[in-house]
């Protein structure tokens, strides 16, 4: 792997390729080219070529990549080789939709606690069976269960301070979904999600017909914000 410092947008190719080597592991695929992939996903040779020459030399000449092989060797990469234990604050409809969601188990994040603050809701237990604790056992309970990463869905005004709990805790990730720029201590890594932002871009396209916005996934978004930033480096 070289030394130079790797891009998030990087990180969050390698994911996309990730889901990628599954579905063609899933379909019995076991060896396939970059070009074939590209086509296959609309996704771009190159820049898969040149993303995983960051990590290694994973190719072979005439063969392609070997589908399990490079699997495997991703999701070392992106650390998901072991179980993340998950907690999230915030119970409310956000963050009960969450709670619930059954595709993070199937993954390498198990939601392992629930904290809110709100007494009605202390107590009562999500249909995994997970009791919803009180926001003041927070720190004890992250360090119990050695939880390292924290989901926040908690309002915009109370992030900051969960923010620091947390942080005080040992928990170095944290994904969030407050309406608010975080100011995370060093060390720490704060990925937030911003709905509001996301209906805007759809609205933007709503009010502007002629733009050419014609089923934008989540490839495609890579792929231009990749444009934007010089290759996505």
């Amino acid at each position: 792997m070289k030394t130079e410092k790797i891009s998030e947008l990087t990180t969050n190719r390698l994911s996309v390729y990730l889901r990628c080597l599954n579905e063609l592991a899933a379909a019995g695929v076991e060896t396939i080219s970059s070009q074939a992939m590209a086509e296959q996903f609309n996704l771009n040779s190159a820049q898969i070529r040149k993303d995983l020459a960051y990590f290694g030399e994973f190719g072979v000449r005439g063969v392609g990549y070997y589908v399990e092989e490079l699997r495997q060797h991703l999701m070392k990469i992106l650390g998901l080789t072991e179980k993340h234990r998950v907690a999230i604050v915030g119970l409310g409809n956000l963050g009960m939709a969450l709670a619930n969601y059954q595709g993070f188990n199937q993954h390498s994040f198990n939601i392992v606690a629930l904290f809110d603050a709100d007494p009605a809701k202390v107590g009562s237990r999500v249909r995994s069976g997970l009791e919803i604790q009180g926001s003041e056992n927070l720190k004890e309970i992250i360090k119990r269960e050695n939880i390292n990463i924290v989901i926040i869905t908690v309002p915009a005004h109370a992030a900051e301070q969960v923010l620091e709990q947390v942080t005080e805790a040992g928990v170095r990730a944290v994904l969030n979904f407050a309406p608010v720029h975080l100011h995370p201590k060093p060390g720490v890594k704060v990925k937030t999600v911003d709905l509001t932002t996301s209906l805007e871009s759809l609205s933007y396209f709503l009010a502007n017909p002629s733009a050419d916005g014609i089923n934008v996934d989540y490839r495609d978004f890579l792929r231009y914000e990749a444009d934007s930033n010089g290759a996505g480096r």
